[in-house]
């Protein structure tokens, strides 16, 4: 695993030195050489966009390992032509790919060490907020229940902050998977009925199935706990 993380850690640094040699490269270019430079910025969007949409089809059929490669050649792309938008994309589908296959230290690198740096030079917050959550759920998988309750809390203060009822909820929602971890089940289930009220006063039913299933578990889990008193 370390070696893994290792690599990726070169990936992104060769990224980084591509971009600053195709800077050169343009500070160099004699006049006219802008034409020249667009194309080849053009082509570089379009292979990006190809491997990005390559990488979904992969991760479609369940083929993660080989969506990871393509989701890694997009954001070299990407990266390249400084579109950090796109970059940050393909960037979470990697760690994604890696959550889909076990690998949550590897998943936890990325978001930590390129995601968030990547939405933070861009100002971009609400990337910034949804990496929050993602961090929340990679922390989660990997029993590391204390750094996935700070990232979901982090994920409900930004969604206060840039009024998005829904990433708000969804907060509640990653709180309340934690604390059934924790055996926490009645602090749980008093943020279930928070998340519930919110849902319920912004009139969307998406989160319904979702604090069904939360009630059903923390309801499973505390009568076992009384069958089975330790």
């Amino acid at each position: 695993m370390t070696k893994i993380v290792l690599a990726l850690i070169g990936l992104f640094a060769s990224l980084q030195l591509q971009a600053q040699n195709i800077d050169k490269t343009e500070i160099q270019e004699p006049n006219g050489g802008s034409a020249i430079n667009i194309a080849v910025s053009k082509f570089d969007l379009e292979d990006g966009n190809s491997f990005f949409e390559e990488a979904e089809d992969l991760e479609r059929k369940g083929d993660y390992n080989e969506a990871l490669t393509l989701f890694g050649k997009a954001a070299f792309e990407y990266n390249s032509v400084k579109n950090f938008n796109r970059y940050g994309q393909a960037i979470i589908k990697m760690s994604s790919m890696h959550y889909q296959l076990g690998r949550y230290s590897d998943a936890e690198q990325i978001l930590l060490n390129v995601a968030l740096k990547n939405y933070s030079k861009t100002g971009n917050r609400t990337g910034i907020m949804n990496t929050y959550s993602l961090l929340g759920k990679v922390y989660l998988a990997n029993t590391k229940y204390t750094q996935s309750m700070w990232f979901y809390t982090q994920q409900g203060i930004l969604a206060k902050q840039l009024k998005s009822n829904n990433a708000y909820i969804e907060s509640i929602l990653g709180i309340v998977q934690v604390k059934i971890k924790k055996k926490d089940f009645t602090l749980a289930l008093r943020d279930l009925k928070s998340a519930e009220w919110l849902a319920n006063s912004i009139k969307t039913t998406q989160y319904k199935a979702q604090i069904k299933d939360a009630r059903e578990m923390i309801a499973s889990k505390t009568a076992s706990k009384k069958v089975n008193p330790s």
